[in-house]
This record gives C-alpha cells, structure tokens and sequence, in this order.
C-alpha cells in the first residue's frame, strides 16, 4: 500500500529536543532504556484505516520521543496491512533514523490457514519474522516475542527457535508475551542455557487487571527481564469517554472481542470514583493510569494505542504527574479492590 502522492507532506525532519521530554526507564538488567510509554499498532494502522493519519501518529511519536513501535505479524486489519504500512512509513519517514528506533514484532496467533500458521512450532515462528522482516522492509528487529503460550509444542522448540532468530542476526532480543509465572520461569531458563537475550515479558496490565501483580512481576524482577505493559486503559474503559454513557459508534458498541457494552456498565461506578482521583492529581483519568503502572520498578513501558496526534500527545502527559502518595494508592486499591 503507498502514501497517496496527493497526501504527500515534506519530508519529515524529527524534533531535535525529542529526547529531552521523555523519560526512559531500564529494561530488566539489560542495555536496552526504553521510553516510559510506547506506540502499539495493534489497531489503527491496518489497510482499513487512513495511511496518512497513521504516518502523523508515527511522527508524533518519534517526535515525542517514543522511539519503540511494536508490531505483530497478524495486526491489522487484516493480518499483516499493519506491518506492511508501517514499511511503507518507514521506507519514506524514518529510515535514516533507524538506529534510534526499538522496532518489535511477535507470532503465536492465528496468521495464515493450515496446520503452520498458529502457536509456537518453530516451522511458524521461522516463517513469521521471515515474512515480518519483509513487509516491514527490515534487516533485523530489535525485539521478537512469542505472542502468547503454546499448551501443545515443547518450550524448549519454542524458545530455540527465538534463539536461533538472534544467532542468525533477525532479532537482537527476544520476548515473550501473555506467558503465566510458572512457564516464564522455564522459558528465562532455557533462554539463559541458550545464551539469548531474553529482556521483556509483555503482559496485559491496569487497574482493572492485575493479575501480573500475582507472582509475574516477581518472577520477571529475579531473572532481569523487564515488563512492557498493554491495555493499559482496558481498552478504553479507564478513560472519560464512557462516564456519561456509552457514545454512538464507540468502541464498546461496536462488535468488539475485547470491549462490549456490559464490560463498561459493570466497571462505569469504578471509573467515575478513579476518575474523581484523577481529577484531584490535575490528570486525566487515562493519564492516572499509565502512570499508576509506571510506578512499579519491574515495568520498563507502558503500551499505548492512538488513532490522533491529540490522542497520543494527551497520553504522553502521564509523565507529568508519576507520584503516587499513599492516600492515593490505597484508595485505588480499595475502588479497584
């Protein structure tokens, strides 16, 4: 897919105090310093959305000083339009920027029909970064996840084929996401036999759902590898859209896997009460949030979704106001509880 040459912008020259109103938090025990907050194209970037639209996010972003995109082989829609237009905005934006950006990508869903499509085989692991590589117009990728557990392959083929990603220089890190402790443990372990660079668990994580608070986040701080935390709005509901009801033609109306209408109406007086905290920190609810996850020491990111530069700017002023007093945790706690 190409920008459209009527929509095309001069070209693109980043801001160059980008860096300076960004705070960037280790990763584990590694190298690598990631921006507190970073840029998800699960949604947004796919062949059904404005191309131009997403290059201003991506712009937006760098310029903010978000200098880590995360991607997956199936974001879209439909699977793989994500990557791709992504190529196509890095091929004419950020190509020369390539060494200051944190580039991910992940496999483990479903991705094309058959057997070798799906899960955790090395046969479709090998194949997804292959493909991802291409449609993203890379050499390598700075992180490869597998996207979620596999019940039914060997952790050890798993695992070995993230590392032979590395040896063969597609991936310099690896990760893994929506892995519970126990397998996360096995997982650092054979990873660390194999001599692969094992940085980041990316997990689901707010104030609705902590269920990384229950042994993962433990878990993660023990073998050094850092958390980089997705949903962290729950798909919206920690946000002030839906106090006042759920608006025509939002998220939560239409048909959602992740967000319906009776998630909203049962979590709606949770939300009002955050909100009124929130309020009293002179944030956003949403911003209250993501800082209230960036105050763990495990998590090195939050993930965020953005379909404006509004959007993503507005999210970006979490970092703003990152204490917490007591009062205030406790209170979350027992709203949330």
């Amino acid at each position: 897919m190409q920008i459209n040459d009527k929509s095309e912008v001069k070209e693109y020259v980043p801001n160059s105090q980008c860096y300076d109103a960004m705070t960037y938090k280790r990763t584990g025990k590694s190298g690598i310093l990631l921006p507190a907050i970073s840029l998800g194209l699960w949604h947004n970037f796919g062949f059904v959305d404005n191309l131009q639209n997403a290059r201003e996010v991506l712009r937006c972003a760098f310029d903010l000083g978000i200098t880590h995109f995360d991607l997956a082989n199936n974001y879209g829609p439909p699977y793989g339009s994500a990557e791709e237009n992504f190529g196509t905005i890095y091929k004419k934006d950020f190509k020369n920027y390539r060494d200051e950006l944190f580039i991910a990508s992940k496999a483990g869903y479903d991705m094309w029909p058959g057997p070798y499509g799906n899960f955790g085989s090395r046969k479709y692991l090998i194949a997804s970064i292959d493909q991802s590589l291409k449609r993203m117009g890379l050499d390598y990728v700075d992180i490869f996840y597998h996207h979620r557990p596999d019940p039914d392959t060997p952790l050890e083929e798993t695992m070995g084929a993230l590392a032979d990603m590395v040896r063969q220089g597609k991936a310099l890190y690896v990760g893994i996401s929506n892995y519970q402790p126990e397998d996360t443990q096995k997982a650092a372990e054979i990873l660390k036999r194999l001599n692969t660079p094992f940085i980041l668990h990316q997990a689901r994580y707010s104030m609705l759902d902590r269920w990384v608070e229950d042994g993962l986040l433990t878990t993660l701080e023990k073998n050094g590898v850092g958390c980089i935390a997705f949903s962290p709005l729950a798909q919206g509901i920690l946000t002030d859209k839906y106090i006042h009801g759920i608006p025509e033609h939002s998220r939560a109306t239409k048909a959602f896997s992740f967000l319906n209408t009776d998630a909203v109406n049962s979590n709606i007086e949770k939300v009002k009460a955050l909100n009124a905290i929130a309020m009293n920190r002179n944030q956003k609810l949403s911003q209250m949030a993501i800082a209230w996850i960036l105050r763990q020491p495990q998590v090195a990111s939050v993930l965020v979704g953005a379909s404006t530069t509004y959007q993503l700017r507005e999210n970006g002023k979490a970092l703003d106001n990152l204490n917490f007093t007591e009062e205030e945790l406790k209170l979350i706690d027992k709203i949330v509880g």
